[in-house]
This record gives structure tokens, sequence and C-alpha cells, in this order.
């Protein structure tokens, strides 16, 4: 059990990556805490966690709300007393514009979810994490974070900026046993496409030019295992890297 009696918080696990992770955690004894704004979603995953004979429990949370993510944390620590791991799943799609085509509104959509939310999370976990001692952050990036052709401009940039948040937090903290990594997935069978509106026409023709050297679609499981590698012991010397799992699409 890499995660035995380690408690986490993984966002945006109704669905998709995040489910898996959660489930990934349960199954190496973590106690998961199970948030999404998709309520009925976040239940369903704690439910089946707990028939397996894993320990979870739901919470709702737009994260995009500074009140709910606090309520995250707090009803965490009430349940279970402390914070180990906080795994930032939660993201949204754009609609494929180039920086022509953004609307402000867009953008700071893209941003409050994708970004803003994200050092709001860390910053909480922060908090804990030093009042403790230990602590570890594992951010769900993507490719797109990495490279310019994956997306919109708004998407491409906000998880540009989680790349450097989560280098810069994991050289801050470095001397206080709290580790920060991500996680840089490939094309990955999700839902996050449903995300997506008003998609820009030019936007997305220009982006599949980089679908035809993809090798292949990564399954959520793929992705949870690095995550559990991450949030564990055996990645105590791994610390402001930010992993691609793409099957060698970003090795072109």
């Amino acid at each position: 059990m890499k995660l035995q009696d380690k408690v986490a918080i993984i966002t945006g696990a109704a669905s998709g990556m995040g489910k898996a992770i959660a489930e990934g955690y349960a199954q190496e004894g973590a106690k998961v805490v199970v948030s999404d704004l998709n309520f009925e979603g976040a239940q369903n995953v704690a439910q089946a966690i707990v028939e397996s004979g894993g320990e979870a429990v739901a919470i709702q949370t737009n994260v995009a709300s500074e009140e709910d993510l606090q309520q995250l944390f707090e009803e965490t620590k009430e349940k279970y007393g402390k914070i180990d791991i906080v795994v930032n799943n939660a993201g949204i799609m754009d609609g494929m514009e180039p920086v022509g085509e953004i609307t402000n509104d867009r953008w700071d959509r893209i941003f409050a979810i994708n970004t803003t939310s994200v050092m709001k999370s860390m910053r909480l976990a922060v908090a804990e994490f030093e009042k403790q001692g230990h602590g570890v952050i594992v951010n769900n990036i993507s490719a797109g974070g990495l490279y310019g052709a994956r997306a919109g401009a708004a998407y491409t940039a906000s998880k540009h900026a989680v790349v450097g948040l989560t280098k810069n937090t994991a050289f801050m903290y470095a001397d206080q046993n709290i580790r920060c990594n991500g996680i840089a997935p490939g094309g990955v069978e999700t839902n996050i496409g449903s995300s997506m509106t008003n998609v820009s026409q030019f936007g997305f023709s220009r982006q599949q030019l980089g679908m035809g050297i993809n090798p292949r679609v990564g399954q959520p499981e793929e992705i949870a295992k690095l995550a559990i590698f991450l949030g564990s012991d055996d990645a105590s010397f791994i610390n402001g890297q930010v992993i691609a799992a793409d099957s060698g699409w970003t090795a072109y």
C-alpha cells in the first residue's frame, strides 16, 4: 500500500482522470475526498470506493469559488483530521481560439478554473502542510502546458501558468518537506471535450495538425498510476517536475 492512511483531496474527481486517481489512491490505502461540482457523480465515485473496501467521502466543490475551496479543506480536516496530498485535477477546455478570437469572458472563465483555483487550492494546502511539517501537491496540468499547439490560446496560457506555479512552489518550500509536481497528459479518453463550446474552426484546424503524430490515446488509469507514484514516498526525491505522460507524443 503506497498511500496507507494518507488523506488525499482530489478535485474534478467525478469522472475521467480525477475518478481514476481517486480510485487508484483508495486502492493504495488512502482516505480519499472526492471533490467535484457534479455532486451526484462524486457521490457515485465515493460510494463505489467504499463498496470496494476503501474509504472515501464526496464533497461538492466549485473550484472557481474561494468559499467552496475553503469549505473543502475544512470539511476534510473535520472528517479525517489532516491532509497529506492535494491533487488539483479539475479543469476545462477552451474553444481552440487563437488569441485574435478570445473573448474576455472566455479568458476569465478558463483562468478562474484552470489557474486561479489551483493557486488558491495550493495556498490552502501549503498552510496546512507547513503546520504539520509535510505534504504533497500533484497538479494535473496538460501537454498544453508544455507546448503551444495542443489547444487554444487561453487553455494553453492557463496551463503554462500552472507549470510555473508548480515549479516555483516546489522551490519555495523544498526545505519544509513539501513537494509539488505536475503531470502533463497527452490525449486521454475523458469527457473534457464536453466543456468545449463555440469551437473556433480556424484554431481547431491548426491544432489538428499535431494529431497525426500522436501515437495513441491514453486511458485515465494510466495517468492515475503516475499520480499515485508522485503522491507516494517512492517519489520523495522528485520535486518541481512536470512529467509528460503521452506515449511519446511530445518526443516528436
